[in-house]
C-alpha cells in the first residue's frame, strides 16, 4: 500500500513528457497549502488573509494552465 502511493505520487509530479517538473511540485505545494488553510479555517477559527487565498488560487490556476498548453514530445 504504501509503495502504491509513493509510485501514485511520483507519477502525479511528472509532466507530459514523462519528466520531473518543478511546476507540477509548486502546483501540488499551493493545493496543499489551500487545503490546510480551509482546515484551520473550519476546525480551528483561524482565518487566512484574503488576498493569500488569492494569490495561491491564482497559482494553482497558473501551473494548471500551463500543463494544459504544454505539447507532449516525440
Amino acid at each position: 500500500m504504501k509503495n502504491r502511493f509513493i509510485t501514485a505520487l511520483a507519477q502525479l509530479l511528472k509532466d507530459k513528457n514523462g519528466n520531473n517538473s518543478l511546476r507540477e511540485v509548486a502546483t501540488a505545494i499551493f493545493v496543499l497549502v489551500l487545503l490546510v488553510s480551509w482546515i484551520a479555517e473550519q476546525f480551528f477559527e483561524m482565518k487566512m488573509p484574503e488576498y493569500m487565498f488569492y494569490a495561491f488560487v491564482s497559482l494553482v490556476g497558473a501551473g494548471c494552465f500551463g500543463y494544459s498548453i504544454e505539447k507532449k514530445q516525440v
